[in-house]
């Protein structure tokens, strides 16, 4: 079981056309024990609806080090039924520099890696708790 601690989001103004820029930070605990944080940005407006985000996984406790974590760039929409979660390369994640995520994979890295089941596992508690990403991609 795992449970999210929900940040207020830091809004700015999108580079390319002006619109509001969301973007989330998210702490995830798992048994009461920090397990995750993820990151998730989205633009209103924008005529593609996609969020993009990042999970990072590995050891969050205090003294913790980024090399004992894993990051894993993705993107989510929807189409007419459901929401679609895919993996991204490193380079397309607005997060591709920041250290404290840990060492981030490339999609086909990332396809193989063991924590991948847990990955989609967050992205599905994204998907259904999330209120700020659920009314963006409705």
């Amino acid at each position: 079981m795992i449970e999210i601690e929900f940040e207020e989001p830091n809004v700015f103004d999108c580079e390319c056309c002006g619109n509001e820029t969301k973007k989330l930070t998210r702490f995830v605990y798992s048994n009461d024990n920090a397990h995750a944080v993820y990151y998730v940005q989205f633009t209103i407006g924008h005529e593609d609806k996609t969020v993009s985000g990042i999970v990072s996984l590995g050891e969050w406790g205090e003294g913790s080090k980024a090399s004992q974590r894993i990051a894993f760039p993705f993107r989510i929409w929807t189409n007419e039924e459901n929401y679609q979660v895919g993996l991204m390369d490193k380079d397309e994640s607005p997060w591709c520099d920041v250290e404290l995520l840990g060492e981030i994979l490339n999609r086909e890295d990332a396809l193989k890696h063991n924590f991948l089941k847990e990955v989609f596992h967050i992205t599905d508690h994204i998907v259904a708790e999330d209120k700020e990403v659920i009314e963006f991609l409705n």
